[in-house]
């Protein structure tokens, strides 16, 4: 490790330290899965349903016996792959668009802003769940709807941060020499425009991932025998006060990703924010 790099890291604060460092865990453990557990996710076992927690099974067993610790763990793979494309796909192209409508205005900023309005003008859940109810339940079809209406908050935090960036002294004077707009909006103006969402994009990734188990638990999201941790609470609804640890820890894996995701947003809008008064 360089010195650089060890300066950078003594400069972090401990929220994105804690919450980073989780993350990782989470996402290691999600990786080496197989080598963490004994069992098969998708494997049943009567002869040994709604074990509870013990040193053979530290989750306890669910209601066809598979093992509920390695459903949690495969689970991580599930939910952090849909979380991470629903999150940053869409951000991917709002933050253009908005940053585009932001510094050239005109008609392309008009139509995009009256767009947006119509897609905040209806409740962003109802919209997927009608989407979803056109296309049918599924991993794909919970894309599809969201990559049609995430990106819009994303515009708006991009347009917003470009109407700002756009009349300072260093875009002026790269307009004056003349450089391409392409050069002025993706080298200079872009790495300012960007922190915002980067920040927001961490609470995003924690109400995706909540978006999806929620309807992984209404049966209109991933589909059974999957173990996705929204569907596996689903599952043990029914058995909620004879095996309690077949919906609850699941929803403990939710909770402790939601944490991480949020320390290291909170983190990240510490950091970005020292650095840019540093640099003014």
């Amino acid at each position: 490790m360089t010195a650089a790099v060890r300066a950078e890291l003594a400069r972090w604060p401990a929220s994105l330290k804690v919450g980073s460092a989780s993350f990782a865990l989470i996402v290691l453990t999600g990786l080496f899965a197989p080598w963490l557990t004994a069992y098969d996710p998708y494997t049943q076992d009567l002869a040994n349903f709604l074990q509870p927690p013990s040193w053979q099974h530290p989750f306890g067993t669910d209601q066809v016996g598979r093992d509920v610790f390695t459903r949690v763990l495969y689970g991580i793979r599930i939910d952090l792959q849909i979380g991470f494309l629903t999150t940053y796909v869409p951000m991917s192209y709002g933050l253009l668009l908005g940053a585009l409508a932001g510094y050239l205005g005109g008609w392309f900023d008009t139509v995009l802003m009256r767009l947006l309005d119509v897609a905040v003008a209806f409740p962003f859940l109802v919209l997927i769940i009608v989407i979803i109810a056109i296309l049918g339940p599924g991993v794909h079809t919970i894309y599809i709807a969201v990559f049609i209406l995430a990106w819009t908050m994303y515009a708006r935090l991009a347009r917003s941060e470009m109407l700002v960036e756009r009349g300072k002294d260093y875009v002026l004077a790269a307009r004056t020499l003349g450089y391409p707009t392409s050069r002025v909006i993706f080298r200079h103006a872009m790495p300012n425009v960007i922190n915002s969402s980067i920040v927001f994009s961490m609470a995003d990734f924690v109400l995706n991932i909540l978006l999806v188990s929620g309807l992984s638990f209404l049966g209109l999201g991933v589909e059974a025998p999957l173990p996705e941790w929204g569907a596996m609470i689903a599952e043990g609804r029914d058995f909620i006060f004879d095996a309690w640890w077949i919906a609850t820890l699941p929803g403990l894996a939710i909770v402790l990703t939601g944490v991480s995701l949020s320390l290291i947003g909170d983190g990240l809008a510490h950091r970005l924010g020292q650095r840019q008064r540093s640099f003014l």
